[in-house]
């Protein structure tokens, strides 16, 4: 009995952490950022926001024409997208520069966003999201920022004019996996979305806590 409790106690510590796995899953993927995500995520719940399966990390210091969405079940510590995503018109060409939280913006906005429902709208089918934080991305549901697909988010377009095409400030994805990538995400999952701006790193309610402090500020540095 000692013999195995001993052997369990030795597999259990060598678990890699969350973030540890995650990172392998994604190694194109800046860990740092998917540390804050998650350490941002674990404050929402700590704050009283529901536990989720499901992670999106969107990384928009990343240009459009590489992948930099990724989508992780967490409970299962698997990787179910990468892809390329839009950023919005008026946030950058290929490098994505200014954020905002104003309706008729056309910027894309920072921050962690809740996942609603879905609906069929002008660009098909769309998932609603529900953004967290107070000046920040809390008009996101009055902004009508979904993620929907996009004919312009291909690496056809990419290759020919340099960027993908660009949104109204919604994380456009391919058409092709538009429809999975909604249903995976659906129904209060998170999507994060960063940028080392610093008055979000420095102002964001979920990055206040433990780990998350910490990480922003190794991100916030020059």
């Amino acid at each position: 009995m000692l013999l195995l409790g001993s052997g369990f106690a030795t597999a259990h510590a060598a678990e890699p952490s969350l973030q540890d796995a995650l990172s392998k899953l994604a190694p194109h993927a800046n860990p740092k950022v998917i540390a804050l995500a998650l350490a941002a995520t674990e404050c929402a719940t700590a704050q009283g926001q529901p536990p989720t399966d499901r992670l999106a990390v969107i990384d928009y210091s990343k240009p459009s024409t590489e992948p930099r969405l990724w989508v992780f079940d967490l409970a299962k510590r698997k990787l179910l997208y990468h892809e390329l995503v839009a950023h919005g018109r008026n946030t950058g060409e290929n490098l994505a520069t200014a954020f905002s939280n104003r309706p008729e913006s056309l910027q894309s906005s920072l921050g962690l966003f809740r996942t609603l429902g879905t609906y069929d709208g002008h660009n098909g089918y769309s998932l609603r999201m529900e953004g967290l934080e107070p000046g920040t991305n809390d008009h996101a549901l009055e902004r009508a920022l979904v993620i929907h697909g996009a004919a312009y988010v291909n690496s056809a377009i990419a290759r020919q004019q340099g960027r993908i095409g660009r949104s109204y400030g919604c994380p456009a994805v391919r058409n092709a996996i538009a429809r999975p990538l909604i249903d995976a995400l659906k129904g209060g999952q998170y999507v994060f979305s960063y940028y080392p701006d610093a008055r979000w790193l420095g102002s964001s309610p979920y990055l206040k806590c433990g780990v998350g402090r910490a990480m922003t500020a190794r991100l916030a540095a020059p």
